[in-house]
């Protein structure tokens, strides 16, 4: 009976190892990796029931239709991203990964992205449109104008009664009060609204009477921006040659006008701040600029100076040229009178030893008389040959001394420095008048943006004659409240008597 028994438990045993026998977690395991290979990110829709949210941070809940319903669980990683609050009930679009958990070997989606269902829709139509338009090219950067520096007109194509349009223009006077702003107000949510603005943006477009548009509107759901994900809008914004700026919703709200658009400015005011620099700013540029073309002139003069006065250092002084040669031609005349004069004591000491070599006083007087006579006129001759040596000596010296005289040298080197001289105030009058040309065009510049421009075609400013505060719009008074109003030229005092 035993030995029956071990040859069962053997047959057992070797049936058992035929088989490839599964442990639970590996069963599970390998499943679980089977749904992660087969099925990519897929976008469900149904309803939220059995919804838990534990202090962890993650969400739970169970996605249900009519028919079945699912396990789902969002990490909290993901559901930081959520712009609403999940409810039961609450029909809702989910992107989601198959899987299944292995503690449990329950079937679930892992949640990446959760949406209402109603803006899931349109999230859908916004992901195709962004897609479509960008393969044609609308997005480019090739086709991104560059923003005018400083515009003189900027357009707004918003509603009048939005905040949008308001933080625009509070921004725009801070920074630049003299700026010209013309509004094309348009409806920005409701069926019309998409067509408002295309017209809005083609109209100023034709016109061409600003240098800047800015296409925008407040804060607000998916809904409420969807005027600014129509193709009509988009087509509108690329084909317009006007530098446009989209300023839709807040920082995180992204629409088609603002990849279309040559700039996307997170909010309406800090596209504001992207139209205009601040005049305060340019302001302190421009004294900048003057103070250096002021310094950079008086350098170049100091410089122009001091290399006049070294020219004037390198020119020989004709007073010192003529008076070192009239001592040269002193000390030649000495040396001539001193040579003459050694000759003739020569001349004379040999005459008297000759007198005393005589042999008789008669003959040697009358040898001496005779020798006398022909030495005088050997000496007259010798003096006269000498003299007329130390003539043509002097005469020689003379006109080298005239050539040497600084009068030509003089003469060439002042022609030299009146060329120099000219050519100095010519550059220095060619220096002057590009700095001249500069300061005038940043004078017009400056002028462009002054208000007394504004002024001057036409325009006013009005301003409580107690308080001095500018009046903007007719609510701001009272029937009898007096008033100032400023024109181009003069001062008007005026009492109120009628508002509308």
């Amino acid at each position: 009976m035993a030995s029956l028994m071990t040859s069962d438990s053997q047959v057992k045993l070797a049936a058992r190892a035929v088989k490839d026998v599964y442990p639970v977690s590996r069963l599970v395991r390998e499943v679980r990796l089977m749904l992660d290979g087969s099925f990519p990110l897929l976008w469900v829709e149904g309803e939220i029931s059995n919804l838990a949210m534990p202090a962890s941070g993650h969400i739970y809940f169970t996605l249900k239709d009519s028919a079945a319903q699912v396990r789902c669980a969002m990490f909290r990683g993901r559901n930081q991203q959520l712009r609403f609050t999940p409810e039961n009930g609450m029909q809702v679009l989910l992107r989601v990964k198959v899987t299944l958990y292995e503690g449990r070997g329950e079937f679930q989606l892992v949640v990446e992205h959760m949406e209402e269902a109603g803006s899931g829709a349109l999230q859908r139509a916004y992901e195709a449109l962004k897609a479509r338009l960008g393969q044609e090219g609308l997005f480019d950067t090739a086709h991104k104008k560059p923003l005018p520096a400083l515009p003189q007109t900027i357009g707004i194509v918003s509603s009048p009664d939005g905040a949008a349009v308001h933080d625009i223009l509070h921004v725009l006077k801070r920074r630049f009060p003299a700026i010209k702003v013309i509004l094309y107000p348009v409806a920005v949510q409701g069926e019309t609204a998409p067509r408002q603005i295309a017209n809005a943006i083609q109209t100023a477009d034709q016109r061409q009477e600003c240098d800047l548009l800015i296409v925008g509107r407040g804060g607000g759901s998916l809904e409420d921006l969807w005027s600014f994900n129509d193709e009509l809008v988009a087509r509108a914004l690329f084909a317009c040659q006007i530098p446009t700026i989209s300023a839709v919703g807040h920082e995180i709200d992204y629409t088609i006008a603002d990849f279309v658009a040559d700039v996307r400015a997170p909010t309406p005011s800090a596209a504001a701040e992207l139209a205009v620099p601040e005049a305060r700013q340019l302001a302190l540029n421009l004294r900048g600029l003057l103070q250096n073309l002021g310094s950079r002139i008086q350098q170049k003069l100091a410089n122009e100076q001091r290399h006049i006065r070294y020219l004037s250092q390198r020119l020989p002084r004709p007073q010192q040229q003529l008076k070192l040669q009239q001592q040269q031609l002193k000390r030649l005349q000495t040396q001539l009178d001193y040579s003459i004069q050694r000759q003739l004591q020569g001349k004379q000491q040999q005459l008297d030893y000759l007198s005393v070599r005589l042999p008789h006083p008669q003959l040697r007087i009358s040898w001496r008389q005779t020798r006398l006579q022909d030495l005088t006129q050997r000496f007259e001759k010798a003096f006269s040959v000498q003299q007329q040596q130390f003539r043509l000596q002097s005469q020689n010296l003379n006109d080298r001394l005239k050539r040497l005289l600084p009068a030509s040298r003089l003469k060439q080197q002042q022609q030299l420095v009146e060329a120099l001289s000219s050519q100095l105030n010519r550059l220095v009058r060619q220096q002057i008048t590009d700095h001249k040309k500069q300061l005038a065009q940043l004078r017009r510049t400056l002028s462009v943006v002054s208000p007394l421009n504004t002024l001057e075609r036409g325009y006013s400013i009005t301003s409580d004659a107690q308080t001095g505060n500018v009046i903007y719009r007719s609510d701001e008074v009272t029937i009898g409240q007096s008033l100032q109003i400023r024109l181009f030229e003069g001062q008007l005092d005026c009492e109120v008597r009628r508002k509308k």
